[in-house]
């Protein structure tokens, strides 16, 4: 019973050796600290203040009028009174309009057909085609909300007076036949802002996170090779007390920052924020855990400090697609579908959203949640069998060249 007492004590000391040894190398080593401090603290205001106008207005386009008549030039002044689209000028051709979009002074054309009044006064379809510059999807998404708006609007105002010229009271079609109202769950403004910040801010503490365990453990793997194999500042532990012992280090580390970046920075730029503070700590606890362990798992592909930057910016773009972020999971491929539910953003992005967002419970979230930490196991794991490999592998003594 000693002996069996005198391991664990040994276990938990060995542990805090290496939760203390860990601190030190993190608040010495200045490119550990720009990971951990400064991105997280910095980047989210970045991305913020870059998206917060929220709504793209006021986009310019050309008209080229073919008909020059009060209806088309109702329907243009209609267009420049929308909130996305400002008439910039008109064309007397497409070649013109299309000159004008290639230089970049618009970025959208009305084309109004010579017969445009004729077919409205005979109470037939007439079609206005109009030609929008795709490089921007934001762009594009203003235009079509804008287009469709007055299309309803001309197009009710069009049959009042048509019933008012038989002899019907106009006031009998108000409105369109079936009333519509749009409701934008977590995202009311309907700004880009508040539909991707969220998602980023819980990518950035993933990918942060881990930008610094792989550069520790290139910073490890380089002292290693310098001393003849033995890293000087390594700390007598086991593997699973060395990776436990780092655990608890970054996870102690970020709980301030995780609070700054999920709970300020909505604050500071009002964006989406109705859950509770509480849910979004426990919630996101098991991604702290799982991205740690990722991290050190990740550190296999490690060679040195500088390569723990190839390893995770490549991959910061893939998971944030394959989060479900800008591209739902369900339209994905079956095989992207199962790397991106291995990935331990894929399940912090879709539960803190609609917690953040949506208003839903922690209960409601139980599932996202219960996959982080499966994760976390797993992870953990892995990070156990790379860390003991590592400890068996003996490498050969390098001369240090001049």
């Amino acid at each position: 019973m000693k002996s069996i007492a005198s391991n664990i004590s040994s276990w938990f000391t060995s542990l805090l050796k290496v939760w203390r040894r860990e601190f030190r190398l993190v608040f010495s080593d200045v490119g550990v600290m720009l990971f951990f401090f400064f991105l997280p603290l910095i980047y989210p205001l970045i991305y913020t203040l870059i998206y917060n106008t929220e709504n793209v207005k006021d986009i310019p386009i050309v008209v080229v009028d073919e008909s020059r008549t009060p209806e088309s030039r109702t329907l243009s002044r209609m267009l420049d009174a929308t909130e996305g689209i400002k008439v910039f000028d008109y064309a007397s051709n497409l070649r013109d309009a299309r000159t004008m979009m290639n230089e970049h002074e618009c970025y959208g054309i009305l084309q109004i057909p010579g017969d445009y009044a004729k077919k409205i006064g005979r109470g037939t379809q007439s079609v206005a085609t109009f030609y929008s510059d795709m490089g921007l999807l934001l762009r594009y998404r203003s235009f079509v909300s804008a287009l469709t708006d007055v299309q309803l609007a001309l197009g009710t105002d069009i049959q009042q007076k048509e019933l008012a010229l038989i002899g019907l009271p106009a006031q009998s079609v108000s409105g369109a036949p079936v009333n519509s109202q749009a409701i934008m769950l977590g995202d009311p403004t309907q700004g880009f802002a508040s539909f991707i910040i969220p998602g980023i801010l819980v990518l950035i503490i993933q990918q942060s996170m881990v930008l610094g365990v792989t550069m520790l453990i290139g910073g490890h793997k380089e002292r290693r090779r310098r001393n003849g194999g033995v890293d000087p500042l390594a700390v007598k532990a086991s593997p699973s007390a060395t990776i436990l012992g780092k655990m608890l280090c970054y996870v102690t580390i970020y709980i301030p920052i995780l609070f700054y970046i999920i709970n300020i920075v909505p604050e500071i730029f009002t964006l989406p924020h109705i859950g509770e503070l509480g849910d979004y700590i426990i919630f996101l606890i098991p991604l702290l855990i799982a991205s740690a362990f990722f991290g050190m798992t990740l550190g296999v592909l490690v060679k040195e400090r500088e390569s723990s930057m190839m390893v995770v910016v490549f991959t910061s773009v893939v998971f944030l697609f394959l989060s479900g972020l800008t591209w739902p999971r369900y339209a994905m491929n079956w095989l992207w579908t199962a790397v991106s539910d291995i990935i331990p953003v894929t399940w912090g992005v879709e539960g803190f959203i609609r917690l953040n967002s949506n208003g839903s419970t922690l209960h409601e979230q139980s599932f996202s949640w219960m996959m982080l930490w499966i994760l976390s196991g797993a992870y953990m794991i892995l990070a156990y069998l790379v860390t003991r490999f590592d400890y068996k592998r003996k490498l050969q003594p390098q001369s240090v060249k001049n």
